[in-house]
């Protein structure tokens, strides 16, 4: 199961948006009415958290680039 976050649509211009989190299958459309009040929702789009399987980050340099001085192919 994913963890998808939905926003309510404000129907007025004094109504603040809502957001919250529903855990749903992938393979479920996107909800467009909220589960417990029936207020209209959107699907919203958010940065995930990155990670990594191993070796090593890169480094910044004083040359202008961000992976350092080499080994990352962009020097070639």
């Amino acid at each position: 199961m994913a963890t998808y976050v939905y926003e309510t649509i404000p129907q007025s211009a004094d109504e603040k948006p809502e957001r919250f989190e529903i855990q749903q299958s992938m393979k479920d459309d996107a909800l467009t009415a909220h589960p417990e009040t029936g207020k209209p929702i959107k699907r919203v789009i958010v940065g995930g958290y990155g990670f990594s399987m191993g070796g090593n980050a890169p480094t910044p340099s004083s040359g202008g680039h961000s992976c350092g001085g080499g080994g990352c192919g962009c020097h070639n």
